[in-house]
């Protein structure tokens, strides 16, 4: 490690702190899977947890744990102004579903691929398209297709209405998601082996081509953002 990057680190306390830039943040200290990606602007915590060559983080807005290289370091800027939550109204909420879906459809006609732990585009996963397209508007949604489908309140499938989230996965766990379109479909940012590669929209029925049916099968329920989320820590 360079005398730099050492003095960097010596200098570095623990606290809250700002993105200059995006950022990837990892699901280890060694760096080599991406967890999630922190977009400019955002706040994040820095603990005194260092190993290897990362140090432990997590995201004030949605109480995500990461990792962030340490030569990431000079990307962060101290905060001036701690992160506070913005409350919504669902009422408030729901006047904003049309930009929220405007934000998918503008991602899904720029070039793209599905990117496991992608939330800054044009690259996302699933449940980083739907956190991406809600925080356009101010509205803050957990990370996880299953911490979605936790957060938002369940309705019937007969009661969807645009900018409802659909879910997808085992009887077990949430482990896709999708945005409720209207007329019968959904967008979503699916993988390469099993899926569109990037996003696309799909029919929310039997019928389809192989991909379309295969998650229809895997169907679990609905939900809708009726809050956006508050952090834990405070």
């Amino acid at each position: 490690m360079s005398s730099h990057l050492e003095s960097k680190i010596q200098n570095l306390k623990s606290g809250e702190y700002q993105c200059r830039t995006d950022l990837n943040l990892y699901d280890s200290p060694n760096c080599d899977r991406l967890a999630t990606q922190a977009a400019t602007g955002r706040h994040l915590w820095v603990t005194s947890n260092y190993q290897n060559s990362a140090v432990g983080i997590c995201l004030c807005e949605d109480d995500y744990p990461g990792w962030l290289s340490l030569l990431d370091l000079s990307l962060l800027q101290p905060c001036t102004v701690p992160y506070k939550a913005k409350r919504f109204s669902e009422y408030e909420i729901k006047k904003q579903l049309t930009e929220v879906i405007a934000f998918t459809q503008k991602a899904m006609h720029q070039p793209n691929y599905y990117l496991w732990g992608g939330t800054v585009g044009p690259n996302y996963d699933c449940s980083g398209l739907m956190q991406a397209a809600f925080a356009s508007v101010g509205i803050r949604i957990p990370r996880d297709a299953y911490q979605q489908e936790a957060f938002t309140q369940p309705i019937a499938l007969t009661e969807l209405q645009p900018g409802d989230l659909v879910f997808f996965g085992t009887s077990q766990k949430a482990t896709h998601v999708g945005l409720y379109l209207g007329d019968g479909c959904y967008i979503h940012s699916s993988g390469k082996d099993k899926g569109r590669n990037g996003i696309a929209i799909d029919p929310l029925s039997e019928q389809g081509d192989e991909i379309s049916q295969s998650y229809y099968q895997q169907l679990r329920g609905a939900g809708r953002v009726v809050r956006s989320y508050e952090p834990q820590r405070r």
